[in-house]
């Protein structure tokens, strides 16, 4: 499959939009809360577990798809 030279793949998570760094550490955060990690901010990310990492990256994927789909039927709808 040829990749698409438009795409950089440096292995690092670069952030598309400036500004949404900030917005998405506010969500990881809240996501977070709601899963009993109240401290999860300042917490050592490397203490928890894969699925305790994964969780919060999943409910967050989980979210972020939700609310996509909410905005793309507002606009069919338009």
């Amino acid at each position: 499959m040829p990749m698409n030279n438009n795409v950089q793949s440096s292995g690092t998570n670069t952030t598309v939009v400036p500004g949404a760094k900030q917005a998405l550490n506010q969500m990881k955060a809240e996501i977070a809360g709601e899963l009993g990690m109240s401290n999860y901010a300042s917490m050592d990310k490397g203490t928890l577990t894969s699925r305790e990492n994964g969780y919060v990256g999943g409910y967050m994927t989980k979210k972020l798809v939700e609310m996509a789909e909410q905005q793309l039927a507002g606009k069919q709808q338009q």
